[in-house]
């Protein structure tokens, strides 16, 4: 009698046998994936494409973040500066001229963001590509939108030095608090707008 049922149990017990090695395999596989999503997106960095809307609609979302530019350009006084200068803070940094319409259209909102985000590590960089012999209208321009403060780089070196270069003026490029840039826009946005202040907020939340 045991002969028999030892007979007809041997094809369920390796049936069995195959279902626990399946399982097995499926969560080897499950963890495999996991890793390589982990190793191929940095921890902690948030995907900004939900913010492709609105005005901020032509936003471009890198698929990893890219290293910030090492170029110079200087403050309102000379000072060198870099992009490094302001790590530890989310960066708005706008590239604009002032015989550029759609650059000045758009200051006044960069402005309001601005203000709306004094008290918190966030920062508006307008960075003027305006000759020397400009420098009076450029300086003007910037005092109408307070409380921004005027940047400068007359040798069109940030334009270039960014990786993709700019493709015009405007183009604005946000960086996160690790100095990391993590989305840019050519041309002119309603930078006061939700989407724009929903996006700034949620390089604010990350650490």
């Amino acid at each position: 009698m045991s002969e028999v049922q030892s007979e007809k149990s041997g094809p369920k017990t390796g049936w069995l046998k195959w279902a626990v090695g399946a399982v097995v395999m499926i969560g080897l596989v499950g963890a495999v994936y996991v890793i390589a999503q982990a190793t191929f997106k940095p921890a902690g960095v948030a995907d900004l494409k939900e913010f492709q809307m609105g005005t901020l609609a032509k936003l471009e979302v890198p698929a990893t973040p890219r290293p910030a530019p090492t170029v110079v350009f200087t403050d309102a006084g000379g000072k060198s500066l870099t992009i490094a200068d302001f790590k530890g803070q989310v960066v708005v940094m706008n590239l604009w001229a002032t015989w550029c319409a759609p650059c000045k259209k758009e200051m006044p909102t960069l402005a309001k963001l601005q203000a709306a985000y004094m008290t918190q590590p966030f920062k508006v960089l307008p960075i003027s590509v305006d000759r020397d012999s400009d420098l009076d209208v450029a300086q003007s321009d910037m005092a109408k939108n307070s409380p921004l403060q005027l940047y400068r780089d007359p040798g069109y070196k940030m334009s270039f030095g960014l990786d993709p270069k700019a493709e015009g003026f405007p183009t604005t490029v946000i960086f996160d608090r690790q100095g990391r840039e993590r989305a840019r826009l050519s041309g002119d946005a309603d930078w006061s707008s939700p989407e724009a202040r929903g996006l700034v907020e949620r390089l604010l939340a990350e650490h």
